[in-house]
């Protein structure tokens, strides 16, 4: 196969005009400069320190530090409001620095912006402030703890146009660092507003029967690309995303190819702009429906679909009508790949709940906190249905007052649990985010949440045997992954944690950090990620068995790309 053919389509996306017009005018002077103020945070991630940094606040306001932006061109500190005012006044002045993020940022184009270079100057100096250099050059990029208290630090040379010095530090197969941290924890580049992305492929990395299916290489990309003239496959682009994260390398990767395939799939969210993590969750799993679950004949519970998507997180919601006049009860079966559920704003717990929200004025909910079971319970809750929404009773033979209950007919091997935390109010015409804390369980027993559970508490427990009754799925779920939401409703970020070997780690973008379940409760829950118990178990056993390959990682290189 001509390997040019192949390439073409993926390349790392074009910077924004003005980004663009920084490099032609500017060039790498401003990275190059910056390089030098670049230093580990105690979070683990790089960012600015510089003396006139220290009051920590905006030039212009003063006010309290939220987010501080560094001017590459004026090196003048702003807070994001007079970042954009400084943008509009001074021309050329657009690119900008997050300080805490070690991120660039367009302040006209109001957008994370992507660009390898300056990816490749904040690498080069995290690989040698972090790693100390054995005999045989760096032996890897290890994960970094919140127990790690020593780290060498190293002259930084400046950098090259040509960033040979840099790919002589990326390219070579890094050996997996020798600690107790898991294989396949590896982060994941921001290419200008993708954490939404990111959050979402990091629990896929991490989902067993997932993470078996394209490790034991259940979809071949040579197989595919053999069969198919199709080069934007996001199946092969998730096998390369595997390939390349259990390669044993743990510098941050860019998922550049894999971003440019869900472009093609979801031709409607092409955009640097924020996407839903939920939203996204969805489309990426139609889409790898679309590729290869074309199956024909689905019967009315989508069992007949044996594409990974539907195996791994289908499952099958039952819903009871309820005729309040006769007693009728008309039940239907919908397939579902989620679970979304609304907090419980009526039973909120105590204000004094150690895990309840900071004040804020921008939520009238800031000082609530919900639990996921509250939620559970809210959802399966029968619920009399308005005078507006009356159904045809078959029995009456006539629009009556009727009850409505849902239920769970079948649990998947992984279960996802959306939160609601936007809201829309039709009669203020406003939108707005619940910023409630939510407490939720590392060990989630379903089998409340059953249609057999639901239907024999409905008839005092008389009825023994059920129609609904399965027995292949396990009601008892282990989490494995939790997705978080922070800022506001236009804007925000997505953070993931995911739970390895009973330790939590937070994947923030590139960053990878181990934390404690006590920052792991205390954070804002967008979507809890269980998966069967067993699975779980035998997950973790195998975790530690998966080899490593001695290989460069399979998969075609990417320009500015690890």
């Amino acid at each position: 196969m001509n390997m040019s053919s192949v390439r073409s389509p993926y390349t790392v996306p074009p910077p924004c005009n003005h980004l663009a017009g920084y490099k032609l005018k500017n060039g790498l002077s401003g990275y190059n400069s910056l390089q030098e103020s670049l230093r580990i945070a105690p979070s683990g991630k790089l960012a600015i320190f510089r003396p006139d940094l220290a009051d920590s606040s905006c030039s212009s306001c003063n006010g309290l530090r939220t987010s501080l932006y560094l001017c590459l061109i004026c090196n003048s500190v702003s807070c994001l409001d007079h970042t954009l005012s400084h943008t509009r006044s001074c021309l050329g002045h657009e690119i900008v620095v997050d300080i805490d993020r070690a991120e660039l940022y367009c302040g006209s184009c109001r957008d994370q912006v992507y660009d390898p270079d300056f990816d490749r100057a904040v690498m080069c100096k995290y690989i040698r402030e972090v790693l100390p250099r054995g005999r045989k050059g760096f032996e890897g990029i290890g994960i970094v703890s919140d127990r790690s208290s020593k780290r060498r630090r190293l002259v930084v040379p400046v950098l090259d146009s040509d960033f040979s010095a840099s790919n002589q530090l990326i390219r070579p197969g890094y050996q997996r660092a020798k600690s107790c941290h898991p294989l396949g924890l590896r982060g994941l580049n921001n290419l200008g507003n993708t954490c939404f992305m990111n959050s979402i492929l990091q629990v896929l990395l991490h989902a067993p029967p997932l993470r078996n299916y394209f490790l034991n290489d259940k979809h071949n990309r040579e197989a595919c690309r053999s069969t198919s003239a199709d080069h934007f496959c996001l199946l092969c682009n998730i096998d390369i995303i595997f390939s390349a994260v259990f390669s044993g390398e743990m510098s941050p990767f860019s998922p550049a190819q894999f971003l440019y395939s869900w472009w093609q799939h979801a031709a409607n969210l092409a955009s640097y702009e924020q996407q839903d993590a939920h939203e996204f969750f969805i489309s990426l799993l139609d889409g790898i429906h679309q590729k290869e679950g074309k199956c024909k004949g689905l019967n009315k519970d989508g069992r007949d679909c044996q594409c990974i998507a539907h195996r791994v997180f289908s499952g099958l919601l039952r819903s009871d009508v309820t005729c309040m006049s006769c007693g009728f009860t008309s039940t239907t079966y919908d397939p579902c790949m989620d679970i979304s559920l609304h907090l419980d704003t009526n039973n909120p717990l105590s204000a004094d709940s150690p895990n309840k929200a900071n004040k804020s004025n921008s939520s009238s909910f800031s000082n609530s906190t919900a639990t996921l079971i509250g939620c559970l319970d809210l959802f399966t809750r029968p619920e009399k249905l308005g005078s507006d929404q009356k159904l045809h009773c078959q029995n009456c033979q006539e629009r009556q007052d009727s009850v409505k209950q849902l239920s769970i007919r079948r649990l998947p091997l992984v279960l996802c649990l959306h939160i609601k935390r936007f809201e829309h109010s039709i009669v203020r015409k406003a939108s707005r985010k619940i910023d409630w804390y939510l407490q939720f369980p590392f060990s989630l027993d379903m089998d409340p949440y059953l249609s057999s559970s639901i239907v024999r508490k409905r008839f005092g427990n008389r009825i023994f045997s059920f129609e609904g009754d399965e027995s292949e799925i396990s009601s008892e779920f282990e989490i494995f992954a939790v997705i978080t939401h922070s800022g506001m409703l236009e804007s925000g970020h997505y953070v993931t944690f995911v739970r390895l070997r009973n330790l939590w780690y937070k994947c923030d973008d590139s960053w990878v950090t181990e934390v404690d379940e006590k920052t792991v409760r205390a954070s804002q829950c967008y979507m809890v990620f269980y998966v069967q118990k067993m699975l779980y178990c035998k997950g973790n056993e195998e975790l530690s068995c998966i080899p490593i390959s001695s290989q460069p990682d399979a998969f075609l290189p990417v320009v500015g790309c690890c």
